[in-house]
Order: structure tokens, then C-alpha cells, then sequence
């Protein structure tokens, strides 16, 4: 396996830590910041997908690769939101059931396998994209460690338990990554797949967490993390 992949899975799995232990150990994180870190991540991610993970599936499969991209989507819609009955990205106020809690996690574990699969391919495309790519995903994944924190707080459980459960979405990460080499599927085929996940995460899962909002700060964070897409890409290829 790729050794920079393999680094690159642990960091980004430490980062759902990093979002619980905010949650977990009752540090200061406002609604406001949490919005701005959702929208800029959104924007970093739809750009990384739409400007390097499909095209480069494309110039690898052709058109077919883009069935592979439907199915990346359609498999986060029916893990998040089919199967799971509550799920939103960002700290739950509310009480859930237990039920609610682990199902939810159950369903985000099935997510970071994929972005394991993600970093495994991206690095196996090109240091430049797998670079994007693993900075695409730990964005997302501190606001995801403190969704799942929180769920399993307003759930009854304890802040160990809480922790726990962004520990096991960490490990998810790095056993998707492990499994892209392994599989030959998932290493044919893994960018395809990645790149409809990334694409439901950012458009379906974190712009509608900010978009109804009314504050001209989330969207200027929108743009402004397709635009640190953009500079990092130029930057990257000057190296």
C-alpha cells in the first residue's frame, strides 16, 4: 500500500476524533463557527470532486464511469438517509433514542470506509489529487465527529461512549483504505465510487445545513473553500 496513503487515512481518521473530543470534553464551538466549517468544507469538496476525482474516473473507465459515480451517491442517500431515521450534520440538541444513535453510526461507518477508499485511490491517481482529497475529507470529518459525539450524548450515553463512536469512524477510514488495496474492485473502481460520495456529502448533506440560513458569511465560506481548492490545485502542480 502506498505509504503516503496509509499516513494520510490515520490523520484524516484522528480528525473525527479531533470534532468529538470539542463536543466530548464541552469546549467552546458555536453554531456560527460550526456553519462556517460546513460551508467552506462543502465548497472545498464539491470542487474536488467535480474538478479531479470524476475526471480522472472518466479518463480511466470512459462513460461506464459514471455509473460507478451514481451508485457512490446512491449508496450515502440509503446509509444516511433511508436507512438511518435522523441524521443531520452539526451537535444534536434534541433527546434520540439509543437506537437512533447507533444506527446513525452504523451509517456513517459504511460513509468513512469510503473515504478510506477515497485516499487509497486518490494517491493511487497522484499525489496531487490524493493530497486534495485527504484535505477534502478531514474538513468534513471534524464536523461529522462532533455530529456523531453528540447523537450518542443525546442519546444517553455517556462522554466515553460519545468518544468511542467517533473512534470507530476513524478506524472505519483506515480499514477502507487497507481494504482499496486488497480488493480489486475497490481498487479498480474506488475513485469512481469516492467521487459520488464526495459529491452527496457536500451537496446533499452540508449546503442544505447552511444554505437557508441568513448570513452572507456562509456562502462567501462556500465560495471561499472552492477557491482554496483552486490555489491549492495551482500550487500542487507548480511542485
Amino acid at each position: 500500500m502506498n505509504p503516503a496513503a496509509l499516513v494520510a487515512s490515520v490523520v484524516a481518521a484522528l480528525a473525527n476524533v479531533v470534532g468529538a473530543a470539542f463536543v466530548t470534553g464541552r469546549r467552546v464551538w458555536s453554531p456560527r463557527d460550526l456553519d462556517m466549517m460546513i460551508a467552506f468544507s462543502g465548497g472545498f469538496m464539491i470542487a474536488v470532486a467535480v474538478v479531479d476525482m470524476i475526471p480522472e474516473a472518466v479518463a480511466t473507465h470512459g462513460a461506464g464511469a459514471g455509473w460507478f459515480v451514481l451508485a457512490g451517491y446512491l449508496a450515502v442517500h440509503l446509509t444516511q438517509h433511508t436507512l438511518v431515521p435522523h441524521f443531520h450534520f452539526g451537535e444534536e440538541t434534541h433527546h434520540v433514542t439509543r437506537a437512533v444513535g447507533i444506527s446513525a453510526l452504523i451509517g456513517l461507518m459504511l460513509h468513512m470506509l469510503m473515504d478510506g477508499v477515497a485516499i487509497a485511490s486518490g494517491f493511487d491517481a497522484g499525489s496531487t489529487i490524493g493530497t486534495l482529497v485527504v484535505a477534502a475529507i478531514i474538513l468534513h470529518k471534524l464536523p461529522e465527529g462532533s455530529t456523531v459525539s453528540s447523537l450518542f450524548l443525546a442519546a444517553g450515553f455517556g462522554r466515553q461512549k460519545a468518544l468511542g463512536a467517533a473512534a470507530l469512524l476513524g478506524l472505519a477510514t483506515v480499514v477502507g483504505a487497507l481494504m482499496t488495496e486488497s480488493f480489486a474492485p475497490l481498487s479498480e473502481y474506488g475513485l469512481a465510487l469516492s467521487g459520488g460520495v464526495t459529491v452527496y456529502v457536500a451537496a446533499s448533506n452540508l449546503v442544505p445545513e447552511f444554505q437557508h440560513k441568513h448570513d452572507w458569511r456562509l456562502p462567501m465560506a462556500f465560495f471561499g473553500g472552492c477557491v482554496a481548492f483552486g490555489a491549492g490545485h495551482a500550487l500542487l502542480a507548480l511542485i
